[in-house]
């Protein structure tokens, strides 16, 4: 873990270096993708670019590892850790890819801080980032390992054997490997990458979760096409895989991948998910019917309207094969038959020792794990997942 005498000067810099962090991180993607402009056509989300959210991403979990690092002296976030170790062995994240990462970071905090940086400022900083750099790739080469992946190479053509419009804005796509290999198993709640070619020429990458039962022979993924504001960062693969891919094509898709998944035993659960959150916690209700979990679960959901609740009435199904399951519906427009407004668990009897998983928006998880909280759901029972950069990392 940290040194003693690197902790004490991380903890007496961590105020100026959080303050500047934003400015350091926009610094630094300026200086990589202009030394390595493929990283940024052919690994990084370009629409988290433009909008800011991988770079706030960035600052979080850097300040998020460095705060733990000074107040845990002898223990590392692993929770943390794992989430972004399965997001970049997802991406195929190489090792020696971290000491490019550190030069242009490091150039950049020189240049926002100053005089500030000591070289006994630098060599306290250098060894979080070492901390924290070395053990992602620890993590992420035995992730490799369990998938049998060499040299990072994740992906594997699988071709599209079916579409199905679920909903104006969401279509679901079921793959079947294309080089006559096995489907590699996979946990409910994970999700795969998939890479695809754009008109010019970039190969962009994103996640999308399983939605199918664990043990089928064939893998589905459900895609909402987004839409910024006013066109504003609008999703390139979404928009991509809805406007071209069809039966018969050919995709690049990872093995799965994800730290969302269902703990062992028959304790009460809450699946919670709002919009193309609930692609998760199909793959979760798949399994627990399959297994006839005894325990009580608790399915909730937010959406606009059913219309546009995506696999609406898959999802009301799988509860409806619980023996203990009951679903709870909220959407916006009125007159659905169904919950009008936001989520209120006032009205969802918890029962004691309940485990929640919740997927959707980062609002929408904040206020359910908020009213979780309130209903004494402990903190450590409460998991979940976010579809984009993780900004909570910056958050207790």
């Amino acid at each position: 873990m940290l040194t003693g005498h690197s902790a004490a000067v991380v903890r007496s810099t961590l105020p100026a270096v959080g303050s500047a962090i934003e400015d350091i991180t926009e610094r630094f993607y300026g200086k990589l993708f202009a030394a390595r402009p493929e990283l940024l056509r052919n690994l990084f989300n370009r629409g988290n670019q433009a909008a800011g959210t991988q770079r706030r991403a960035l600052a979080g979990s850097i300040a998020a590892f460095a705060t733990y690092l000074v107040e845990h002296p002898d223990d590392r976030p692993d929770v943390m850790l794992r989430r972004i170790a399965h997001k970049h062995a997802s991406l195929g994240v190489r090792a020696d890819q971290y000491p490019v990462v550190h030069q242009h970071l490091f150039e950049a905090v020189a240049e926002v801080l100053g005089d500030a940086v000591t070289p006994e400022v630098a060599a306290a900083w250098d060894e979080v980032y070492w901390l924290m750099a070395n053990a992602l790739t620890a993590i992420e080469s035995r992730l490799y390992a369990e998938q049998g992946v060499l040299d990072a190479d994740v992906w594997r053509p699988w071709e599209v054997v079916d579409r199905t419009e679920e909903t104006p804005h969401v279509a679901s796509f079921l793959l079947c490997p294309a080089d006559d290999g096995p489907a590699p198993a996979f946990r409910a709640g994970q999700y795969v990458s998939v890479q695809v070619q754009l008109p010019d020429g970039a190969r962009q990458i994103r996640q999308y979760s399983l939605i199918g039962a664990p043990s089928a022979t064939t893998r589905a993924i459900a895609v909402k096409k987004v839409t910024g504001t006013s066109g504003d960062h609008d999703g390139e693969v979404s928009h991509h895989l809805h406007a071209h891919v069809r039966q018969g094509d050919l995709l690049h898709v990872s093995p799965p991948y994800g730290d969302l998944v269902l703990e062992p035993g028959d304790a009460p659960l809450l699946l919670a998910s709002a919009g193309i959150g609930c692609t998760p916690v199909l793959a979760m209700l798949e399994e627990l019917a399959s297994a006839a979990h005894p325990g009580p679960v608790r399915v909730v959901h937010a959406d606009r309207s059913p219309e546009s609740h995506a696999l609406c009435a898959h999802h009301e199904a799988l509860a409806a094969k619980l023996p203990a399951g009951t679903a709870h519906f909220w959407y916006e427009d009125p007159g659905s038959g169904h919950h009008t407004g936001r989520v209120g668990l006032s009205v969802v009897p918890l029962a004691p020792g309940t485990r929640a998983y919740l997927c959707g928006p980062l609002p929408f998880m904040r206020a359910v794990r908020g009213q979780l909280l309130d209903q004494g759901v402990a903190a450590a029972d409460i998991h979940y997942e976010v579809f984009g950069p993780d900004l909570w990392l910056a958050r207790p």
